[in-house]
């Protein structure tokens, strides 16, 4: 279940963040002065295939998959970074948020189950898996 992260640094000038996670997610959200969600960050399955999808007001989406650096033949290891990936899996993270998300406020709940319910990548990736 999604707990906050208490203390979470605060940059002057920047939106206001907070940061909630569990095993399979990381969830941060950005609120303006007036306390409303401007944007948020949902990153999932932390221990697989990490993925991350991103959603600023009024309606931009971008989903990521997270390139851990791990993988660089003959070199170091590399900071991670994230790289578009247009395979969002939106069920799944539907069915798994409802479930983690239990104690967390309402409207954060309400927003992010919006936004993942009505992202317009899901529908590319449909489209293009029946292709």
């Amino acid at each position: 279940m999604l707990k906050e992260i208490p203390y979470v640094r605060q940059v002057e000038g920047e939106l206001r963040r907070r940061w909630f996670e569990d095993e399979y997610f990381d969830l941060i959200i950005w609120s303006d002065d007036k306390d409303e969600i401007v944007e948020f960050e949902l990153c999932y399955d932390k221990h697989e295939t990490q993925r991350a999808l991103r959603w600023q007001k009024p309606d931009r989406y971008g989903h990521f998959r997270v390139d851990d650096g791990e993988n660089r033949a003959g070199r170091g290891k590399a900071s991670p970074v994230l790289v578009r990936d247009m395979r969002f899996s939106h069920e799944k993270v539907l069915a798994y948020f409802e479930l983690a998300s239990a104690g967390l406020e309402y409207r954060v709940v309400k927003l992010v189950l919006e936004k993942v319910l009505h992202c317009p990548l899901r529908k590319t990736f449909q489209r293009n898996r029946l292709a």
